[in-house]
């Protein structure tokens, strides 16, 4: 004869799982009840990498070498873009702002351009397509297509003075 382990509960410990689930869900109750009082916390947007918080700024471009053409272009253009504008930010980035290709090959082949830019305009947003667009709004989407295609990688760096030479 089989003898079950199962207590029926009439006959068990009066309320003691009884009492441990009534616990649980009082538990979960209270938890739910305090998130839904608090306010959902949102997400800070993060801040803008192209807005240096350096006194210099530096960026290391990594650019696949047949597309060494098509990215010198652009870089043309946005040349092009500082000097057409009107605003007095982008004419303090355009005179601090200087782009300089490696004579060494980089990584796979990668052709390495960089961006030096000392002093950086505080403040000023440095974001290629935002410059494009403003001076070529028809063109601004084929010319950033050609820009991010060329791309391996990019490195930025926000620069503090250490000490100067002169």
């Amino acid at each position: 004869m089989f003898r079950s382990l199962v207590r029926p509960a009439v006959g068990g410990r009066p309320g003691t799982i009884g009492l441990i689930g009534l616990g649980l869900v009082i538990g979960v109750l209270s938890v739910r009840a305090l998130y839904a009082q608090q306010p959902a916390a949102q997400a800070a947007p993060a801040p803008n990498p192209y807005i240096f918080a350096g006194n210099a700024a530096m960026t290391l471009n990594f650019i696949k070498a047949e597309k060494a053409a098509d990215f010198e272009m652009v870089i043309g253009k946005l040349k092009e873009a500082l000097a057409k504008s009107d605003k007095p930010e982008r004419k303090q980035q355009a005179a601090g702002w200087k782009f300089f290709k490696a004579l060494e090959p980089g990584p796979s082949g990668a052709v390495i351009y960089v961006s030096v830019i000392d002093p950086v305009a505080k403040g000023a947003d440095y974001t290629v397509s935002k410059i494009l667009q403003e001076a070529f709004p028809t063109e601004v989407q084929a010319l950033y297509k050609s820009y991010s295609d060329a791309y391996v990688s990019q490195n930025l760096i926000n620069l503090s003075l250490l000490t100067d030479m002169k």
